[in-house]
C-alpha cells in the first residue's frame, strides 16, 4: 500500500464519514421537531437522508474504484484503499448511528441550541436572492470558472523542479556545488540507454548529437556487467515535465533504430511512460465513471436533465481547480507565502488523477444532498423555484459545516512532509471549497431555477428500466405567498 493511503483514510475518512453521520442526524432532528417520536422520525430520517447518504457513497466509490484499472501499482493500492472510506462511512452511517438515536438519541441531544423545524432563515433568503437574480448568478459563475479554466490551459504534468525543492540540507548544497561549477540540471535527471558493450560507443556518439542533449557518456566499471554497458545520455534542462521531456522521447526514438540497444530508461522516460500509459486510457475512464454516475443519479433524482448537469458541473469544477493548482503552485502565486515553497514549474504527475478520482465522488456528495432535497419538496407540490428556495434552505447550512469539516481534514493532509503531499492536499481543500461555494450556492440554484419544469422531465421507458416512479410535472404557478419566497 502507498504511504499516502494512511493518511487519505485518516483525514479523509474521518471527514467523510462525519458528514455522512451530520446528514442524518440533522434530518432525524428537524423530523422530532416536527412532532413525529423518535421511532418514526428515525424511520423518516432513513428514508430521505438515508437514501442521499447511500447514493453518495456509491458515487464516491465509482471514482476511487478507477483508479484500480490503471496500470500503477501504487495508484491501485490508493484506489482500494480509498474506496473502503465510503464503503465503511456509509455502512456505519445506515446501521450504528440510526441505532443510537433509535435507543439513547433523545438523552443525548442535548444542550439543543438550534431547532430544525424551520429553514435556515440566511440560506433561505440566499436562495431567494439567486433565484430572483439567477443570470447574474449563473453569469459570475461562470465567469469565476472560466478564468480559472483558462489558466488550466497552461498546466505542466510533471515532477517539482530542482529550484522548488528544499532550500538547505546536503542534498541542496551539492546542487548549488554542481550548478557552480557549471553542470548543468539535466545531470540530475540523466537517461540511461541499455546496450551491448560491444555498441556502447557507436551508441553514445550517436545519442549525443540529438537536439536538447548536452552529451552522452560510457562509464566505466560497475556499468558494464554480462555483456552489457549502461550508456548515459545528458540532457541539457533536467526532464521533470510534459514540457521538457522531449528530449527523452526523441532519444527514444534514435535508440530504437541503433543496433545493440536494449532498453531505454530514467526519470523522464518513466515520466513518459506514464503518460502514455495512464493519462493515454484516461478519456475512456472517464466515460465509464461518467456514465454510471449519469446512470445512477438518473435512478436518484427520477430526472435526465439534473444528472446531465450535475456530472458536468462536476467536470467543470474539476477544470477549475487545475487551474488553481496551476496558478499556486506551477506559477507559485501562494505556494512561497503560505509554504514557503517556490513555484515547481509543474503538477506532480500522479495528483491531477488523484485529484479527479477523490474530487469527482465527494463534490458529488453535495449535489446529491441539496438536489435530493429540492426534488422532495417539488414532489410535495412546490413548485420549481419554491423547491430550489426550500432545499437551499434546508441544506445549505448542512453542506456549508460538512464541506469545512473536509476542508479542515484537508488542511491538516497539507501539514505533512513532502511537496507532492501538500499539491495534493491543497488541490483537495480548493476543490472542495470551490465546489461548495460558487458551485453549490450560486450555479445549482441558478440553473435549477432556469430550467424550469424541464428538471423534472423523465421518459417512462426510462423510469421502467431504472425501476422507479415515474416523475410527475408540476404546474410551475406559485402556490405560497411571493413576500415569503
Amino acid at each position: 500500500m502507498s504511504f499516502i493511503v494512511q493518511f487519505l483514510v485518516a483525514l479523509i475518512g474521518l471527514g467523510v464519514a462525519i458528514d455522512y453521520s451530520l446528514i442524518l442526524v440533522t434530518r432525524w432532528r428537524e423530523e422530532r421537531d416536527h412532532g413525529k417520536d423518535n421511532h418514526d422520525a428515525v424511520v423518516e430520517a432513513m428514508k430521505h437522508a438515508g437514501h442521499a447518504v447511500l447514493f453518495s457513497g456509491i458515487t464516491v466509490a465509482i471514482g476511487l474504484l478507477a483508479l484500480v484499472v490503471l496500470p500503477v501499482p501504487f495508484m491501485r493500492s490508493i484506489g482500494m484503499g480509498g474506496a473502503l472510506i465510503p464503503f465503511a462511512s456509509v455502512a456505519v452511517t445506515l446501521s450504528l448511528t440510526p441505532a443510537i438515536l433509535g435507543g439513547i438519541g433523545p438523552k443525548i441531544d442535548w444542550p439543543k441550541v438550534r431547532h430544525e423545524n424551520t429553514a435556515s432563515r440566511f440560506w433561505s433568503r440566499w436562495a431567494a436572492m439567486v433565484v430572483r437574480r439567477r443570470w447574474f448568478a449563473a453569469g459570475g459563475a461562470f465567469l469565476l470558472l472560466g478564468a480559472l479554466i483558462v489558466a488550466f490551459a497552461g498546466i505542466k504534468i510533471g515532477a517539482p523542479s530542482s529550484d522548488s525543492l528544499a532550500k538547505n540540507g546536503p542534498a541542496y548544497d551539492t546542487v548549488q556545488l554542481l550548478e557552480q561549477g557549471g553542470v548543468s540540471t539535466g545531470s540530475l535527471t540523466p537517461i540511461e540507454v541499455l546496450v551491448g558493450t560491444d555498441e556502447a560507443t557507436t551508441v553514445a556518439t550517436k545519442l549525443g548529437e540529438v537536439d536538447g542533449i548536452e552529451r552522452a557518456l560510457v562509464p566505466s566499471g560497475t556499468s558494464e556487467k554480462n555483456g552489457k554497458t549502461v550508456v548515459l545520455v545528458i540532457p541539457e534542462d533536467e526532464t521533470v515535465n510534459s514540457k521538457t521531456v522531449e528530449p527523452v522521447r526523441d532519444v527514444k526514438k534514435v535508440a530504437d533504430d541503433l543496433p545493440g540497444v536494449i532498453g531505454v530508461t530514467g526519470f523522464g522516460m518513466a515520466q513518459v511512460d506514464f503518460l502514455h500509459g495512464v493519462y493515454g486510457n484516461f478519456p475512456l475512464v472517464l466515460a465509464i465513471i461518467t456514465l454510471l454516475t449519469f446512470v445512477l443519479l438518473v435512478r436518484a433524482f427520477r430526472s435526465l436533465l439534473l444528472p446531465l448537469k450535475a456530472v458536468l458541473l462536476n467536470l467543470v469544477s474539476l477544470a477549475a481547480v487545475y487551474g488553481a493548482m496551476r496558478l499556486f503552485w506551477q506559477d507559485g502565486f501562494g505556494s512561497d507565502e503560505l509554504f514557503g515553497i517556490q513555484e515547481t514549474g509543474a503538477i506532480t504527475f500522479w495528483v491531477p488523477l488523484m485529484l479527479f478520482a477523490f474530487l469527482f465522488g465527494l463534490s458529488m456528495d453535495y449535489e446529491v444532498f441539496i438536489l435530493a432535497r429540492i426534488r422532495e419538496e417539488y414532489d410535495n407540490g412546490h413548485n420549481t423555484d419554491e423547491a430550489v428556495i426550500e432545499g437551499i434552505g434546508r441544506t445549505g447550512r448542512l453542506v456549508t459545516s460538512a464541506a469545512l469539516i473536509l476542508f479542515l481534514a484537508f488542511a491538516a493532509l497539507a501539514s505533512g512532509p513532502g511537496t507532492d503531499l501538500k499539491i495534493m492536499a491543497t488541490g483537495l481543500g480548493v476543490g472542495i471549497l470551490l465546489d461548495a461555494t460558487v458551485v453549490r450556492s450560486l450555479l445549482v440554484p441558478s440553473l435549477v431555477s432556469l430550467f424550469g419544469k424541464w428538471n423534472w422531465y423523465l421518459p417512462d421507458w426510462v423510469a421502467k428500466v431504472l425501476r422507479v416512479p415515474p416523475s410527475v410535472l408540476h404546474d410551475e404557478t406559485p402556490t405560497r405567498a411571493p413576500e415569503t419566497v
